[in-house]
């Protein structure tokens, strides 16, 4: 058992790439509850591949350094997010349609992009569905930066992006900036959502964001408890998922969604069975 688990710790790119799925991961996890909170689940799947035309253009005009292409994703994605906000503030629109147009018209252009350059031969998989076992040491060291920039925004602003996602009314009464709130949230989110390009993908992406803090709300009423088990549960997924990854040569990125989605299952079936017996539990006394 103990050289099963030792071996994939063998080789240097699953160490960097067991780093790399734990930090996402978490941060993932950690902006996703307050996703869950506000309902925003269309929006981290519409960021991830409104990222689509920075990813081109980025690649296209670097020559394929990974540095540079990771920069104009970060920037895509963080303009866009500002986009989708202020088009739904001062619109008639709902929220969700103008997070549908803009992410349209977004992933149309970045498909426009790669069909128009005739040499663009660049295989579109790793940024599709991710390529965590090709991650650098260089890729690493971008991640934990903007992973620790996330984590930052969220300890410092922690109170008022819980007030904001619980009681938009109530952070307007306390005369909170609701919409610089908005802003940094979302730029939290396109900033998670790139990190975790390397390891799941564009197509994979806000299964990181949702699933374990899904999975977490079940769990607990608390909105740090929740944070702490979602957090707990995208680690355990993405390290369990890299190891089913090694041991049964499947995708890395799909290993690990695949394994928060049965974790959430697991969950889900648990608290179907105890639903009834705790019912029956409270009412037998009365009987």
């Amino acid at each position: 058992m103990v050289e099963w688990l030792l071996e994939p710790l063998g080789f240097a790119f699953m160490q960097r790439g067991f780093l790399a799925a734990v930090v996402v991961g978490v941060v993932c996890a950690l902006v996703g509850c307050y996703m869950i909170l506000r309902g925003m689940a269309f929006l981290g799947d519409a960021l991830g591949h409104a990222t689509l035309p920075g990813l081109a253009m980025g690649y296209l005009l670097s020559n394929g350094d990974r540095s540079a292409t990771f920069f104009w994703a970060l920037g895509t994605a963080v303009f866009t997010s500002i986009v989708m906000g202020a088009l739904s503030r001062n619109t008639k629109l709902r929220h969700d349609t103008a997070i549908g147009i803009v992410f349209a018209g977004m992933f149309a252009l970045g498909i426009a992009i790669i069909s128009s350059v005739r040499s663009y031969a660049v295989d579109l998989t790793h940024m599709l569905f991710g390529n965590i076992l090709g991650v650098t040491a260089g890729d690493l060291w971008l991640v934990l930066a903007v992973s620790l920039a996330v984590l930052l925004a969220i300890l410092l602003f922690y109170k008022e992006l819980l007030v904001v996602s619980f009681d938009p009314v109530l952070a307007v009464t306390l005369r909170l900036p609701v919409r610089a709130l908005d802003i940094l949230l979302h730029v939290m989110i396109a900033v998670a959502i790139v990190a975790s390009l390397q390891t799941v993908g564009i197509a994979l992406v806000v299964a990181m964001l949702v699933t374990p803090a899904a999975t977490a709300f079940l769990l607990t009423k608390r909105f740090k408890r929740m944070m702490v088990l979602a957090a707990g549960i995208a680690a355990f997924s993405g390290v369990a998922g890299l190891y089913a990854s090694y041991y049964l040569s499947i995708a890395s990125g799909a290993a690990i969604v695949l394994v928060c989605t049965l974790v959430f299952v697991l969950v889900y079936l648990l608290r179907s069975l105890l639903r009834p017996a705790r019912r029956t539990e409270t009412k037998s006394p009365a009987l």
